[in-house]
């Protein structure tokens, strides 16, 4: 534990006596020193949190398409460009804003008053008023309000705000306590050693605050917004250079490079990938998951290590009888958890008595009559009853076993035994607990009892349906190595337990390998968790963790997808991705399952925007470089963009066969499919282009409709190509993504029929777009799999299960 407090300030305390509390003007002056005891939060101003999220590859195109406009008068493609750019900004902000504020929920966890001596007398204080040397005391139930030291009395605490585990710790003087824990027995006088930041769940609460690492799907959208902003750039670029030589105005030219701009803009792609993980979200929550950062339902499917929190996830956080041992000629199993029943305090909340009490099946045995009760305490450490019933006992006592030992005054033989029988409970990871009776005479040790937070039910078959998804589950608890190596052995995972002291000893690439090679990971605090997180994710992983507790929301937060389980704290759900509501780990692996699935649409929807992106620009490019002659409008581009993109958000209900292994963004795959049919159709649409020009002599304005009409059908049919990794006919689509498809298609014969806000073109010209598009459709497919075949070839494609 830290002691914040100076050199001369310890002396100044030993000097004093041992139960004399600080003076006034000495904690005004530590005060001072020391500053208050609370955890600072960092503010963050809203403005600059919105306006970051207009700063980015994607933004700049947006805004850049949004100044051409401008520049050229076409006030009503500005109104579009100007609302769809506000859309993805306020979107993404409303998402990030809401998601969590940690350290917020870890403050409500911490103590508001506290008694404190001073000035030679007790009196209550607000707990930010504390300052090391400070003596306080702490009754049943209160919370810790700082770091220290217990001096005087004894006591329970309850620290599963540190370490996860419900079991309440022994106290006595020279034990340290910490602030969270609470008190559930006794009322020690504790001499406080650090307060604030400096204690430990100040320093929980610092690793909390801290910046998540960007997720996959973030730096994704970033370097595909990127790659088409370069290109865009550079097609802008040439654009210019030809209409300077070919001596055309700046109106001209500015109109040329706006065409392109506005075509190289994936302006719906932040909202369409949002809606799809959003639908992804809602369909979790019908699962009992509740999504708080949408990125994480992405995240999951790429989660190739998960760190499952032992108590309340791989064990049901409940007490059972594990093991009953008799120790007394005569005596059977069923008479010893009876007579440690007869000492359990029904109602009480015990979960000592209410694991003993579940093992007898019975709230009171048969006959037997309580006529005197003892309860336990920090100092007896045992609890005894006086009874009367059908049997001989007369008085019965359960407790730890020093304390019986020491109660029945056991001889040499009896109290190796009970030795043997302790340590063999500890090497299974169990919690040894002694009974004894008296039947008129002495006590005697008739039995002991081993006691287990046990597994699931379920839990072996779900850590094995994890292993088949190709995601590795690592047990992490603060219990100790035997209980974790005893978990970990029971529900399949192995027995390689790595502690925390070991831990400590290494860092980097050491700590890494250790941690990757670990079943399990015992004795550990907030800080360890994160560690365990940071060195997996350091070498490659893509880490999911789980937790319930104000411990372990520092690793929450860190990790690639925080995950609170059912009954979490507040501070653990606020540091969290997603909430289950359901216990155990089964609902964790069905989120996986389903998470893939939102990957597979993620992914179809990046190939279909590039491959369109790359088709447009260069088609566009091409011709006002050859032809000197805009193939589409800047409205005909719009109208792509808002008809195409407004139903391809169906896609997010598109049927899809999720992988088999965790899924990651693997964009040289995408690019390289989205290039091989993005550059076939450029070459389709070219060639429609210089047949209508040259052989059917059409006029401009009906080539744009024609060719705006081809774009917009050939478009929609590339969703269907890029939504299967084999045949088009593969894997039928949805319902709802066919009747969209077929739904805007109409619209856009409609338009191109009726003429609105292009010239109008007759139904032969119509025939002609669509049979062009099917063609083309028809052609890409078997290109499409012999790209495929090249790139597992190259080991690129990263998928092995056709979806």
């Amino acid at each position: 534990m830290c002691d914040q407090r100076t050199a001369d300030d310890r002396q100044a305390d030993v000097r004093g006596s041992a139960d004399a509390g600080l003076e006034s003007a000495q904690a005004k002056a530590r005060r001072e020193r020391y500053g208050p005891n609370v955890i600072e939060e960092e503010e963050r101003s809203v403005v600059l949190e919105l306006l970051s999220h207009f700063w980015g590859p994607i933004p700049w195109m947006i805004e850049a398409a949004l100044a051409l406009t401008a520049a050229t008068g076409r006030w009503a493609d500005f109104a579009i460009i100007l609302a769809l750019l506000l859309l993805n900004g306020v979107v993404g902000f409303w998402e990030e804003h809401q998601a969590q504020n940690a350290i917020a929920a870890l403050k409500e966890r911490l103590a508001k008053v506290a008694q404190v001596k001073r000035d030679g007398a007790w009196t209550t204080v607000a707990a930010s008023e504390l300052v090391p040397g400070d003596l306080v005391r702490v009754g049943r139930g209160d919370v810790v309000p700082a770091d220290g030291t217990v001096v005087e009395g004894e006591g329970e605490a309850d620290e599963s705000a540190l370490t996860g585990e419900s079991l309440p710790v022994t106290k006595g003087p020279g034990d340290d306590v910490y602030s969270g824990s609470a008190v559930s027995r006794g009322g020690p006088v504790v001499r406080v050693l650090a307060t604030g930041a400096d204690t430990e769940f100040g320093r929980t609460a610092r690793l909390a605050g801290r910046a998540a690492p960007v997720s996959h799907f973030q730096r994704a959208v970033i370097r595909i917004g990127r790659y088409l902003s370069l290109l865009a750039l550079g097609l802008v670029a040439v654009i210019i250079a030809v209409s300077l030589l070919r001596g055309s105005g700046v109106s001209r030219t500015l109109e040329f490079a706006l065409v392109v701009v506005i075509a190289s803009v994936p302006v719906a792609l932040p909202a369409v990938l949002s809606v799809t993980m959003a639908v992804g979200a809602r369909y979790l929550a019908k699962r009992e998951a509740v999504v708080s950062h949408l990125p994480a339902v992405e995240e999951m499917a790429g989660v190739d290590v998960l760190c499952a929190d032992k108590t309340g996830t791989i064990t049901r956080n409940e007490l059972a009888v594990a093991d009953v041992v008799v120790l007394e000629q005569g005596m059977d199993e069923a008479r010893v958890l009876r007579q440690a029943a007869l000492t359990a305090d029904r109602g009480g909340g015990d979960p000592v008595d209410e694991a003993i009490l579940q093992a007898c099946d019975t709230d009171r045995p048969a006959g037997w009559e309580v006529t005197g009760f003892t309860p336990f305490d920090s100092a007896r450490k045992f609890a005894r009853a006086e009874v009367r019933g059908p049997g001989p006992e007369r008085a019965v006592a359960k407790g730890a076993v020093q304390a019986i030992l020491g109660l029945a005054q056991a001889d040499g033989s009896v109290a190796q035994r009970v030795q043997e029988v302790t340590r063999s409970f500890a090497s299974r990871g169990f919690r040894a607990m002694a009974v004894a009776c008296a039947d008129g005479g002495g006590w005697r040790v008739t039995g002991m009892l081993g006691l287990q937070d046990p597994p699931r039910e379920d839990s072996r078959a779900t850590l094995q349906e994890a292993g088949r998804l190709g995601v590795q589950v690592r047990m992490v608890t603060g219990d100790r190595v035997e209980i974790a190596r005893e978990i970990c052995g029971r529900v399949g995972l192995g027995t390689d337990v790595l502690d925390a002291g070991r831990m400590e000893q290494l860092e980097g690439a050491d700590l890494a390998h250790a941690v990757e090679q670990a079943d399990g990971f015992a004795q550990v605090v907030p800080e360890d968790k994160y560690r365990i997180v940071k060195a997996l994710q350091e070498h490659g992983h893509i880490v999911g963790m789980t937790g319930d507790g104000v411990n372990d929301a520092p690793a929450l937060h860190r990790a690639d997808a925080g995950i609170a389980v059912s009954g979490a704290t507040d501070a653990a759900r606020a540091a969290s991705d997603i909430v289950f509501l359901a216990p155990g780990l089964s609902t964790i692996v069905e989120a996986v399952h389903r998470s893939r699935e939102v990957f597979r649409r993620m992914k179809n929807y990046a190939i279909y925007r590039i491959t369109e992106t790359i088709r447009v620009v260069l088609f566009v490019t091409a011709t006002i470089v050859v032809f000197a002659f805009f193939p589409v409008t800047p409205i005909q581009v719009v109208l792509l963009a808002i008809l195409n993109d407004a139903a391809i958000l169906s896609i997010a209900y598109d049927r899809v066969r999720p992988s088999a292994k965790p899924e990651r963004w693997d964009l040289t795959e995408v690019t390289a499919i989205a290039a091989v049919l993005g550059l076939a159709g450029l070459v389709s649409t070219f060639a429609l282009v210089w047949m209508t020009h040259l052989p059917l002599g059409l006029a401009d304005v009906q080539v744009r409709t024609l060719i705006y009409l081809k774009l917009s059908v050939s478009g929609h049919l590339t969703v269907f190509l890029a939504r299967t990794s084999g045949p088009f006919w593969s894997y039928r689509p949805s319902w709802i993504l066919l009747t969209a498809v077929i739904g805007t298609q109409i619209l856009a014969t409609a338009i191109a029929l009726t003429g609105f806000l292009m010239q109008p073109i007759g139904w032969s010209l119509v025939g002609l777009a669509w049979g062009w598009a099917f063609a083309e459709f028809l052609l890409l497919d078997p290109l499409k799999l012999l790209a495929y075949r090249v790139l597992e070839r190259h080991g690129r494609a990263a998928g092995t299960v056709s979806a």
